[in-house]
């Protein structure tokens, strides 16, 4: 965690890549309980249209939250985060999986009548260098001056 007395508007979130192989997809459909087979196998995903297998909406979503989390070091802090999917993360069938890379900026800070203050930060999600969120977008009560 950083020194999170300080922080506004501009400031960069530490940023992290992370990689999704075929075995991280089996451990989140047995967690979720999301089988749909667009997530494991190629043919049924072709049939429909993807590129390929892809990564589970809300895995993703978690993944970019990570970002979040791990600047602010307590994932409790974080109290309102939502997301817009524009396009998959395609995981291939090989031993390197798909590299998601993630960032972050605060796009304001405000205190409540409570005095505490709140970070909105920005979220960024890209796979092959386009982005795979839009609107991703957490808000996070900061530690007291």
């Amino acid at each position: 965690m950083s020194d999170l007395s300080d922080v506004s508007v501009g400031d960069e979130l530490p940023p992290l890549s992370v990689r999704v192989t075929r075995a991280d997809l089996v451990r989140y459909a047995g967690a979720s309980g999301d089988f749909n087979p667009i997530h494991w196998s190629d043919r049924v995903a072709g049939s429909v249209g993807l590129p390929g297998v892809i990564a589970h909406g809300m895995l993703t979503m978690a993944l970019a939250a990570r970002v979040v989390t791990e600047w602010v070091g307590d994932p409790g802090a974080v109290f309102s985060y939502g997301v817009r999917f524009t396009r998959p993360v395609v995981v291939p069938d090989d031993d390197e999986g798909a590299l998601v890379e993630l960032s972050g900026s605060v796009s304001e800070v405000t205190t409540g009548d409570d005095g505490c203050r709140v970070a909105r930060v920005a979220v960024t999600a890209r796979f092959e260098g386009r982005t795979v969120l839009s609107r991703a977008v957490a808000e996070v009560r900061l530690p007291q001056k």
